[in-house]
Parts: C-alpha cells; structure tokens; sequence
C-alpha cells in the first residue's frame, strides 16, 4: 500500500486532541447560529408606542427577524461545511482558517445590530 493519506483509511485516534477541539469549535458555531435564530424570532415581537411608526416599526422588525433566521441558517451551514473540512484537513496534516464564516458572521450581525438600533431610535420618538 502507499504512504498517501488519500488511499489508506486514516487512524483519527492518533489527532484526538485536534479533532475534539474541532468538535468544540464547531458547537460554538452552532450555539452562535441558534442565538442569531433566536434575535430573528424576537425581533418581530417588539412592540411600539407610538402610533405614527408603529407600520415603519413593525416592517423593520420583520424585516430584521427574516434576515436573521436566514442568516442563522447560513451560519449553521457555513459551520456544519468548516467542521468536515477542517476534520479532513486534519487527517490530512493540512490547515485552512475560517475567513469566510467570520466575515459572514461580522455581516450578518452588522446588519442585524443596524436595525435594531433603527428600532431602537423608532421607538424612543
């Protein structure tokens, strides 16, 4: 048999402190996700005192919830896809960092902070 990592099945036990911090890595991505869910569930439930953006108030805050459970679903995807490459990357002596679910995420929540603080103002007048 060859020596190549590609065609001989691969003992995992020998990597186990970098998988299970994989597997750690990973469940905080997870745990991330459900908590942008969970804006996403609220943000519509706000509810607002005045009368004249009450219409304004609410779009703004559908708007923000369906963003947020779309975004948290990406993010569980995004994690779920890291996780299996990084898994192979260890197994294979490799290592590739996660920019694209960092940059998601700072996107993500950027613009789920920006309107919440549209809300924010909306129900302070």
């Amino acid at each position: 048999m060859s020596d190549s990592p590609h065609t001989e099945p691969v003992n995992e036990s020998k990597y186990t402190q970098q998988h299970l911090a994989n597997e750690r890595t990973y469940l905080a991505w997870i745990r991330t996700s459900l908590a942008i869910l969970g804006i996403g569930f609220l943000a519509p439930g706000l509810t607002f005192r005045s009368e004249m953006f009450a219409h304004t108030g609410h779009l703004i805050a559908s708007v923000g919830g369906i963003a947020a459970v779309l975004m948290g679903g990406c993010v569980f995807g995004l994690a779920t896809r890291s996780y299996f490459r990084k898994r192979q990357g260890i197994n294979n002596g490799s290592f590739e960092s996660t920019g694209v679910l960092i940059w998601f995420v700072v996107a993500a929540l950027g613009f789920i902070m920006l309107l919440l603080i549209m809300l924010v103002i909306l129900m302070l007048l």
